[in-house]
């Protein structure tokens, strides 16, 4: 990356080190060229005239006189000498290496290289370009601290799940290819079986049915019972949602399924509120009926979004939420975030984030990368990492990589899809938030939105990587979030397809100072064994040395 100390001046100033990503490296002007040619040339030309400048005083200075009684003193020192000199070496080496493996696991950072950076660089005429981490509210931090009793890899619904027979199945179709695990459908069974059934089931024989069609794993049974549940009543909501779910190849022919389950839904509803306090069963069996109804209002408003009538999929999303706000676990904000980014209503997609984005509401990708978003459309049709390195950022770029540093602390394998640098797949019908199948989900509806806006990927492309150098390391530790769980990977590998690529948490690199006091230790400590083994032969060894930089010094 020819331009990252310019770049990573400038987000010095941003308390947020932007950095390129693999392989995408930022062009630089003819004037950076020739300024960088020109530094590794003199770098080259001081060499020179150094070895120059001690072939002419090597009379002087006496060099051949000092080099040969270096050796005379060498060749008569004992083995014992050698021992004892590389046997401390390796002691003092290995405490290096010690204090360099704790320092690394506490802060995330060599302490050879940090203290090289901040204290030498600048005596040797470079810029000092210390990362300082930006500090976050102790409110925030407390906060998300404090959910860490919860489970940590829970798994959600996914607010945007496809149709099963209008797109997973032709999925299937097209390319042979299963893109739902065993396990994300069994959770769907789950889910079925706590909202569309309750224990008055055995109350309605259609439902009664519909239980057992429900907890069938074959779909064409499924399918089958739900034909025999609208025989008893053709008034079954719950047998036209599995209908519309998996057996309409369309969004349409969903579409017209749902109106129908709709219709048969507020009646089921109206019915259940008159009775609802007559007992406990009759509470059990509205909470059952509002559930299929907000059900059956949603899959509406996204059938209506799949068809190009967003604005009639955004009013189905608000009379939702305002009709039934205690129901914010299913996560409708998401599908009416998604609506109003297509409708480019940026203001109205502030004031959800507003009422969503909030210290004592979990967070998702969706909240963070939206945030992300629309501060960085602000800034990023002018931004140029050319001009940020020599004038520095602004407030609002600061603003900007502030937030992308937060979105992908939370979830850092979205930048991956959002830049194209890995192949995008079907979403699953369950998620794992801050995993790769939460990652999955958001780029492959949000992605567009991200391309509509000029620069936005360029300045994502710019920050994302620069989040790593700024989170506390090892996982154990967190920065503006709870610790990343260390068990998102084995459950997006239940959650995902056997042929997609799970992406995994990206591991701070060891630096290079620890592998060179581990090599110094190492090749030190294995010196002193051979010497103390085989003293003879290492002194052989050593006086050959010493004979062949004597005969290099007569050479001079």
């Amino acid at each position: 990356m020819a331009d990252g100390d310019g770049l990573g001046e400038a987000a010095t100033a941003a308390a947020s080190p932007p950095a390129p990503a693999p392989g995408q490296s930022l062009s630089l002007g003819w004037r950076e060229r020739l300024r960088a040619g020109l530094a590794g040339t003199g770098a080259s030309l001081w060499f020179v005239a150094g070895l120059g400048l001690l072939y002419v005083l090597r009379v002087p200075l006496r060099l051949c006189e000092n080099l040969a009684a270096v050796t005379v003193f060498l060749n008569s020192l004992t083995p014992k000498f050698y021992v004892a000199l590389t046997g401390t070496s390796s002691l003092i080496s290995g405490l290096i290496f010690m204090f360099e493996w704790w320092y690394f696991h506490k802060h995330g950072t060599s302490f050879i290289e940090q203290v090289s950076v901040s204290h030498l660089r600048p005596l040797m005429g470079g810029t000092e370009s210390s990362i300082s981490e930006p500090g976050s509210p102790s409110s925030n931090r407390e906060s998300e601290t404090s959910r860490q009793n919860l489970s940590e890899c829970k798994v959600w619904r996914n607010p945007l799940n496809l149709f099963r027979g209008a797109e997973y199945r032709r999925y299937t179709w097209v390319t042979g290819k299963e893109p739902l695990t065993y396990y994300d459908m069994n959770l769907s069974a789950q889910d079925h079986q706590t909202f569309f059934t309750c224990d008055t089931d055995f109350l309605r024989p259609s439902d009664t049915v519909m239980q057992k069609a429900w907890r069938e794993r074959n779909p064409p049974a499924r399918i089958k019972a739900a034909y025999q549940a609208l025989e008893l009543n053709n008034d079954c909501a719950t047998a036209y949602v599995l209908l519309a779910e998996e057996e309409a190849t369309t969004i349409v022919d969903a579409e017209r399924l749902f109106k129908q389950a709709l219709k048969a839904g507020e009646t089921i509803y109206r019915r259940s509120q008159q009775c609802q306090h007559q007992s406990p069963q009759h509470e059990a069996q509205l909470r059952r009926d509002t559930n299929v109804l907000v059900y059956i209002k949603r899959r509406l408003a996204m059938c209506a979004r799949k068809l190009g009538r967003i604005r009639e999929a955004v009013k189905i999303m608000r009379d939702l939420m305002k009709e039934f706000p205690p129901l914010t676990m299913l996560n409708i904000h998401e599908n009416l975030l998604e609506s109003l980014l297509e409708l480019q209503a940026y203001a109205d997609v502030q004031a959800v984030l507003a009422k969503y984005d909030d210290i004592s509401l979990p967070k998702s990708a969706a909240i963070c990368y939206t945030a992300a978003l629309l501060k960085t459309r602000t800034v990023s049709d002018k931004f140029c990492p050319e001009t940020a390195s020599r004038r520095g950022l602004s407030m609002a770029e600061i603003n900007a990589v502030e937030a992308i540093h937060r979105a992908v602390e939370f979830n850092p394998h979205v930048p991956k899809y959002l830049l194209e640098m890995k192949s995008l797949i079907l979403p699953p019908e369950h998620i794992l938030k801050r995993g790769d199948s939460e990652a999955i989900a958001y780029a492959f509806f949000h992605l567009q939105h991200w391309k509509r806006i000029e620069g936005a990927l360029n300045l994502l492309q710019c920050t994302w990587e620069g989040t790593f150098r700024m989170i506390p390391y090892p996982l154990e530790k967190g920065h503006l979030f709870y610790p990343y769980p260390s068990c998102t990977e084995t459950a997006d590998r239940e959650l995902l397809p056997t042929f997609h690529h799970v992406s995994v948490y990206p591991k701070k690199e060891l630096p290079f100072f620890m592998h060179f006091t581990a090599g110094l230790c190492s090749s030190t400590a294995m010196i002193a064994l051979l010497t103390h083994q085989f003293p003879e032969i290492m002194g052989v060894f050593a006086k050959a040395v010493s004979m062949i930089s004597r005969t290099c010094v007569e050479y001079l």
